[in-house]
C-alpha cells in the first residue's frame, strides 16, 4: 500500500477522493469557522440562561455551581459536540465543509466517534492553552500537516474539493467474466481496494520491475478474499483488473435496485387502495 496515500484515499467500501494533505491556512481557517461557530453558540447560551436573559435573574445558582455549569457547557459545546458532528458526519464539520477539507484516519477510513473525540480534546491544548503555536510547531515539522491531536488520534486532514486526475479504465478480460460473475468476492478491507485502483490508474507511469512486484503483491493480498480462485496462469494484473470491474458491476447493480425499491414504496404509499381511481 506504498506510494497509496499521495494518491488518493477511500471513504467506505470503494468511494475515492482526493488525498492531498489538507495547508495550514486551510486547516485554521476551517478551525476559526468550528470556533466562532461553537463561541457563539456558548454567548447565547450565556445571555439566555447563565445570565437569565436581559433581567439577569441567572438560573439561581450559588456561584460555585455556576462555575462548574459553564466549564461543562464549555467542554460540551467544544469538544463533545464537535466530536459528534465529526463522526456522524465522517470526518466534516461547518468549516471543514465550508473550505472543502475531511478528516480521515492514516489508513484512508473515515474517523470514529474516538479519534474525533480525542482531536477536540487535545485542540484544546492545540489552539486554547498554547494559543495556537503547538498546532503550528506540529504542522510545520509533519509531511502530511499534522497538527498535536492528530498525531494522537492517528488521523490527517485531507482536501476533498479539486480537481482529480483521470482514471484509468477497467477492463474485464473475456476468458474471466464468466468466473467473475460467479466468484464469491467479499468487502475489502478499507485500503485495500483503492491500493488496487491506483495500482491500475499509474501502471502506464511505472517502471516495469515495480509494475509487476506491486501487481503480485496486490494480487496475493486480495486474493484471499475472493473465492474460488481464478483460473491457473491469470496474470496479476488482469485479475486486479477483473475483481475491481466486477465490484463496481456489483455496487452499481445494488445501488440500482435500492432506488427501484425506493420508487416502487414510494408509488405503494400515495397509490388508492382498493384500486380505487381518483
Amino acid at each position: 500500500m506504498s506510494d497509496v496515500g499521495h494518491d488518493g484515499i477511500l471513504i467506505g467500501e470503494g468511494v475515492v477522493l482526493d488525498a492531498r494533505p489538507a495547508s495550514f491556512m486551510t486547516r485554521a481557517l476551517a478551525i476559526g469557522i468550528d470556533w466562532l461557530a461553537a463561541f457563539l453558540v456558548f454567548l447565547f447560551l450565556d445571555m439566555l440562561v447563565f445570565r437569565g436573559g436581559s433581567g439577569g435573574s441567572g438560573p439561581g445558582l450559588s456561584d460555585q455551581w455556576l462555575t462548574a455549569v459553564i466549564i461543562t457547557t464549555m467542554v460540551v459545546i467544544f469538544v463533545g459536540i464537535p466530536a459528534t458532528i465529526e463522526t456522524l458526519s465522517r470526518g466534516q464539520s461547518l468549516g471543514k465543509l465550508a473550505m472543502g477539507i475531511r478528516v480521515v484516519r492514516d489508513d484512508g477510513g473515515p474517523v470514529r466517534f474516538r479519534h474525533a473525540f480525542i482531536r477536540a480534546l487535545v485542540g484544546m491544548f492545540d489552539f486554547w492553552i498554547s494559543m495556537g503555536s503547538a498546532a503550528l510547531i506540529a504542522s510545520l515539522c509533519n509531511p502530511k500537516g499534522k497538527r498535536l491531536g492528530d498525531l494522537v488520534a492517528g488521523t490527517y486532514v485531507i482536501r476533498v474539493r479539486g480537481g482529480r486526475g483521470p482514471q484509468a479504465p477497467l477492463i474485464m478480460h473475456p476468458q474471466l467474466a464468466m468466473w467473475a460473475r460467479t466468484a464469491d468476492i467479499r468487502r475489502l478491507p478499507d485500503g485495500l481496494a483503492l491500493a488496487a485502483r491506483q495500482f491500475v490508474n499509474r501502471t502506464s507511469t511505472m517502471a516495469p520491475q515495480a509494475r509487476l512486484a506491486m501487481a503480485d503483491d496486490l494480487a496475493a493480498r486480495i486474493e484471499s478474499y475472493v473465492a474460488p480462485a481464478p483460473p491457473y496462469g491469470t496474470p496479476p494484473e488482469v485479475f486486479l483488473h477483473a475483481v475491481l470491474h466486477e465490484r463496481r458491476d456489483r455496487e452499481l447493480a445494488v445501488g440500482l435496485r435500492a432506488q427501484a425499491l425506493a420508487t416502487q414504496q414510494a408509488h405503494a404509499v400515495t397509490r388508492l387502495p382498493f384500486n380505487i381511481t381518483s
